[in-house]
């Protein structure tokens, strides 16, 4: 399955202002890296992939719709999924690009 342009292009426009994002094709859909981190994708599952602190996934999955990220048969904290019907405003979807952004801007920045 190929990403969502249009979620894409949402998360686009959302992170429009912030100080050095970049895109970058990773996990077959279309990252948004700061710093080189990866802070948000449109995923190519379908929905949105949120790079959280790992910390705080449980209090996230409990109080939310996402759910931890399963890659390689794993469960990876700090990697939340968000399906794509409850994505559908911006009122759903700017709070995940908040916080990706904010955690990856938490991190030390890649070379």
């Amino acid at each position: 399955m190929a990403y969502d342009e249009k979620l894409a292009e949402r998360i686009r426009q959302l992170v429009a202002d912030e100080p050095a994002v970049t895109e970058k094709k990773m996990f077959g859909g279309l990252a948004f890296l700061v710093g080189g981190n990866m802070a948000i994708a449109a995923s190519g599952q379908g929905g949105a992939l949120v790079r959280v602190d790992p910390a705080e996934s449980d209090a996230l999955v409990a109080k939310s719709n996402a759910y931890v990220a399963v890659m390689r048969g794993r469960e990876m904290p700090g990697w939340l999924r968000v399906d794509s019907e409850h994505l559908r405003t911006k009122r759903d979807l700017a709070p995940w690009v908040d916080r990706g952004i904010a955690f990856a801007r938490s991190l030390p920045p890649k070379q």
